[in-house]
């Protein structure tokens, strides 16, 4: 195939007219082109208010394809490179089948692999099937009754459930192509397949991740809801098997452990076992919600409705350290994610068609383990919690601490909204942040809001709401493993965004690939060996 890039289009496009152009610049007549694959689909707004829809596509065009591309003397054409992932499909049998803790998008995708390869995986996933959660959650956000067992956090697809489900990702790895197919088999929309910045939606979601554990099952695998790892039972250096709920042993000699980054349960577990960790540099601080439309007006020079949303990704270095937007949701909800009674918690979630009236991201400050208030591998937890429970103890209930950016620069308490109206549920209490969020996250953020502003207009606009504390944007602590991605005790694979090695969706689910062809490949060296 041909692959064409940088062909603009105005928003209001006829889908027709990709072929028409394609046709154009490869010189060709238009009933030449055979087929048409979309791979890659952004928006251009750097000239506004004339933004343009961006393609590269692959064209199947009747001839020799070298001949047409030299002839068209179209530079933006090319011959399509072939780069695709296959997942292994056999691999030894062991005498105990391969364990995988946590069933988010690193376990998910581990799961995954190794049941492609017949190895008839155990997940053991400490919350509830998706549609359990999803009405549990919905009882926390209706009523303020928090199940600390299946919640946000915990339960099936992981904290990534409930969220906008964003795709897209900084790692360049052959396997994103055939994840990104996998969430369109199990019901995901095509388009992820080729938007420069896909998204599923937390409603999309929902049916996403139980179909690709159906199928988990069907070739083999097994899911376990409610069922908690408590303790790994060891033999010198070497994992022989875990205990889970507090009674049951399960042997196995082969664990991917890929908890998410709010398991401080076990977390301390861990410690108090002697794994090794280590504390990471993560990022705290707030949501930030504005009128979708003001983001829309900036971003685009106009609010035009045939454009998608317009999201933003702001950053501002200081002298010590770097204010930044993260995980931004297009007509979103700011969202009541605790996992631990007496703490609130907040993140940012979309649906599919990102249609709610607001928008809103973290806007975080980069903290690193020196100035952790507390010592020792897990010294950034700690301090989150600490956080987590002053912000309960100024709300007094599940109700998030806010306050609009204009009092917060201004260092007086909010008593109200403007024209923002925060969409947290159970609801927010109206108060100082600077009582709730650490001097050093202040100073940052108050440096930062104007300069942001900067570049996008309207971002520390009076009336845009701070809502407060987002305080899991990352894991703060980092599970050590070596090159064979095994840690010091053997058999155990600390995997994806708990474990320290992922930052978002597809990275771990990238990482619980590749910890399953490591599983995949130790087998295939100890059946040469015997």
């Amino acid at each position: 195939m041909i692959r064409i890039r940088d062909i603009a289009l105005p928003p209001e496009h006829n889908p027709h007219q990709l072929q028409f152009e394609a046709a154009q610049l490869l010189r060709v007549n238009n009933s030449k082109v055979r087929q048409l694959r979309i791979v890659r689909r952004s928006v251009d707004a750097r000239k506004k208010p004339d933004v343009k829809i961006i393609y590269t596509i692959d064209v199947a065009v009747d001839g020799n394809e070298q001949k047409i591309i030299r002839n068209s003397g179209c530079k933006r054409a090319s011959i399509a490179p072939v780069s695709y992932y296959k997942p292994p499909k056999k691999a030894p049998q062991s005498e105990n089948r391969p364990v995988v803790i946590g069933f988010g998008p690193a376990g998910m995708f581990a799961a995954l692999i190794l049941a492609i390869a017949g190895l008839k995986p155990l997940v053991l996933e400490r919350g509830e099937d998706a549609a359990t959660r999803h009405e549990k959650v919905e009882e926390f956000f209706t009523t303020g009754r928090l199940d600390t067992k299946s919640n946000v956090q915990f339960g099936e697809g992981g904290a990534g459930t409930f969220s906008d489900g964003k795709l897209n990702t900084g790692v360049n790895n052959p396997r994103i192509g055939w994840i990104l197919e996998q969430f369109v088999k199990a019901g995901a929309r095509e388009d992820i397949l080729y938007d420069a910045k896909p998204h599923v939606g937390t409603d999309v979601l929902l049916t996403v991740v139980q179909n690709i554990r159906r199928r988990i099952i069907s070739l083999g695998g097994e899911v376990r809801f409610g069922t908690q790892v408590t303790k790994l039972r060891t033999d010198g250096d070497h994992l022989t098997g875990v205990e889970v709920n507090g009674q049951e042993i399960i042997p196995c000699d082969h664990v991917v452990l890929a908890i998410g980054h709010s398991a401080r349960d076990t977390f301390e577990m861990l410690l108090d076992m002697q794994i090794p960790m280590e504390p990471k540099p993560f990022a705290m601080g707030a949501r930030i919600e504005h009128k979708q439309s003001l983001i829309n007006g900036s971003q685009y020079g106009v609010d035009n409705p045939v454009l998608p949303p317009a999201d933003y990704k702001l950053v501002q270095h200081l002298d010590d350290r770097t204010v930044y937007t993260f995980c931004m949701c297009p007509g979103g909800y700011v969202v009541a994610a605790a996992s631990e009674d007496g703490r609130i918690v907040t993140n940012g979630m979309s649906y599919a068609d990102r249609d709610g009236e607001n928008a809103n991201a973290a806007l975080l400050v980069s903290v690193k383990p020196e100035e952790f208030p507390f010592e020792g591998p897990l010294g950034g937890m700690y301090w989150q919690r600490q956080i987590e429970e002053r912000a309960y103890a100024v709300s007094g209930s599940y109700r998030a601490p806010a306050q609009k950016v204009g009092d917060f620069l201004a260092g007086r308490a909010s008593a109200d909204c403007g024209e923002v109206n925060p969409t947290y549920r159970p609801g927010v209490h109206w108060c100082d942040l600077h009582d709730v969020l650490p001097e050093a996250l202040c100073s940052a953020m108050e440096e930062a809001l104007p300069k942001l502003d900067g570049n996008l207009k309207g971002f520390a606009s009076d009336d845009a709401v701070l809502t407060a504390p987002e305080t899991r944007s990352s894991s703060p602590v980092r599970i050590l493993r070596g090159e064979d991605r095994q840690s010091k005790l053997k058999g155990l694979y600390p995997t994806g965004e708990g474990a320290g090695y992922a930052g978002g969706i597809m990275s771990a689910a990238v990482d619980g690939i590749v910890t399953a062809e490591a599983i995949i490949n130790a087998l295939q060296e100890n059946d040469h060996e015997r």
